[in-house]
């Protein structure tokens, strides 16, 4: 069963989805999920439609949302801003805890790409977060970019806008930076993108980006249970991230490196992966 909801978050109107499991009984209390969308997407993207679709069947609650300034939600349209979307999830986690049925004990979380970086900061920020799963994704701004833009004058030419972007920011002035200029994505993988994805961005969400370190919080999720997932190949978030966070990282740390998926392998469902998020979910998470 599926409902539309919505939250408070910054004085600011959130819309989301709650999933609830169909065979749920009055009175029973079942843990409880959010799965947060990527960059500049929104909760009907199949990367956050599909796992929450997953973990509903699989007898959980969950729900998912659209991040302030994206999709219905409120807030500036296009401005996507990392620490910002923290407290969206934090609020969120709060509005999800006080759902009938949920068990504000055993609550996770999970998101792909950006989500996953914004999983992996909530997690280490906010304790209720008992089991967090980050596919695709990436603890050092900094060093994400210089790998994304690692072709011959690439560094140059994304270096080039940061720097007009900051003088214009210190006159006052907003410069718009084209989705693909800021993460640049394969065409054939584009098909993944939510079809009233943002194409366009200010210049604060490239500087919240470059300077957002979920690095340097991993490693209070500890001992609470994180599950890294990684394409081996990842064409979009360099692999080195989910690498890096695991070297920060406490017990318990799970880092899986997969061989023949790309960035988006939780909206193709690959079966492996499934495979692997399930059993991972049983030994940290259960339903009973």
């Amino acid at each position: 069963m599926q409902k539309e909801v919505t939250f408070e978050s910054a004085g600011l109107k959130l819309a989301g989805t709650l999933h609830r499991p169909d065979d749920m009984k009055p009175g029973e209390k079942r843990p409880a999920f959010l799965v947060l969308h990527g960059f500049g997407s929104n909760r009907g993207s199949r990367s956050c439609a599909v796992p929450a679709k997953m973990l509903e069947d699989w007898g959980y609650v969950v729900l998912r949302f659209d991040m302030r300034g994206c999709g219905q939600s409120g807030g500036e349209h296009s401005r996507v801003i990392c620490l910002q979307q923290v407290d969206d999830t934090r609020n969120a986690l709060t509005f999800l805890a006080a759902q009938d049925g949920v068990d504000a004990d055993r609550l996770g979380c999970m998101g792909t790409s950006f989500g996953a970086a914004v999983t992996v900061y909530a997690a280490g920020v906010d304790q209720r977060v008992k089991a967090a799963i980050s596919c695709g994704g990436w603890g050092d701004g900094e060093e994400k970019f210089k790998r994304q833009h690692s072709a011959p004058g690439a560094w140059e030419k994304f270096s080039a806008m940061m720097e007009k972007g900051r003088q214009m920011k210190a006159k006052g002035e907003t410069l718009m930076v084209p989705r693909f200029d800021i993460v640049p994505i394969k065409p054939e993988l584009r098909n993944h993108l939510a079809t009233d994805s943002i194409m366009e961005f200010p210049f604060d969400t490239v500087e919240s980006m470059y300077e957002f370190r979920a690095i340097d919080v991993v490693g209070n999720v500890a001992p609470r249970a994180l599950m890294l997932l990684h394409g081996s190949r990842d064409s979009v978030t360099p692999t080195q991230q989910s690498i890096d966070l695991f070297g920060a990282a406490g017990d318990p740390t799970d880092l899986h490196l997969i061989a023949g998926v790309d960035h988006f392998m939780l909206a193709e469902s690959d079966p492996l992966v499934v495979a692997l998020v399930r059993n991972w979910l049983g030994k940290h998470l259960p339903l009973n």
